[in-house]
């Protein structure tokens, strides 16, 4: 993985003893992001629609000498969350990252596209970490790591459901927040700017789009993958014990440049 060969391989975050659950885990950011905790030797648990699209990332973690627990997980299906979620114990970090997105003319939006993104991207988000902190409450302890977006802050066109879920991302991790952090549990977001995945790769087959969006970030260049582990394992830490409703804006400095 990248974080292999760059700098954030160097950063130090013991996870010894720790577990960790990433939803989404199956690929792009959650599959980068599970490799990282696994190399701070945590414990994981990682999600995804199917245990067949899990089964390649579960074996490079174990090769890494880490304990990995997978999930068959539809995060539309409420009650399948709690009843997963539930027997798997105290779990001190969730990174709550699945997510789909599917551009689309505003006007040719129909409902089920709406609630295909915005149940697994906001509803789905919310019911697990809710059961999540169903546990955290009992240890008095825990970390939640949202996943919104630059959709959470500026529009982008042929991507209102998707925007609306990841606004809606930022204001769930500040109500949750206020709410959980006299409990012991933080809950913080990280919002990655242009980074080529998976799911967002219909945008990058336009190399124009690509020209003028690096030209519009500060630090003349696209995001890699590793570029968000190093926050995502600072908001995880002890490090950041003092830190709660916030949102870290990893765009190479983009937003500051509108």
């Amino acid at each position: 993985m990248q974080g292999e060969n760059d700098g954030t391989a160097d950063l130090k975050f013991n996870f010894s003893g720790k577990t960790v659950f990433v939803t989404g885990a199956s690929r792009g950011i959650g599959r980068e992001i599970a490799h990282a905790f696994a190399r701070d030797g945590a414990r994981l648990i990682l999600s995804a629609r199917t245990a067949e699209a899990l089964a390649p990332v579960a074996a490079e973690i174990r090769e890494m000498g880490a304990q990995v627990t997978c999930l068959a997980l539809d995060q539309r299906d409420t009650s399948a969350i709690r009843a997963q979620i539930a027997p798997l114990g105290p779990i001190d970090v969730l990174v709550n990252n699945a997510g789909v997105e599917e551009v689309r003319a505003t006007l040719d939006v129909d409902e089920a596209l709406w609630d295909k993104i915005v149940d697994t991207n906001l509803k789905g988000a919310f019911f697990v970490a809710q059961a999540v902190a169903a546990q955290m409450a009992e240890t008095g302890r825990g970390a939640i790591i949202n996943l919104a977006s630059l959709t959470s802050f500026v529009g982008v066109p042929g991507a209102v459901p998707y925007s609306a879920s990841k606004s809606g991302i930022l204001g769930m991790t500040r109500a949750m927040a206020a709410e959980w952090a006299p409990k012991g549990i933080r809950v913080n977001a990280i919002a990655p700017g242009y980074f080529e995945t998976d799911m967002t790769s219909v945008f990058y087959e336009d190399k124009d789009w690509v020209a003028r969006m690096v030209g519009s970030i500060p630090a003349g260049r696209l995001g890699d993958l590793a570029d968000l582990t190093g926050a995502v394992r600072f908001l995880a830490s002890s490090g950041a014990n003092y830190i709660a409703g916030q949102c870290v804006v990893i765009d190479g400095g983009y937003l500051a440049n509108i």
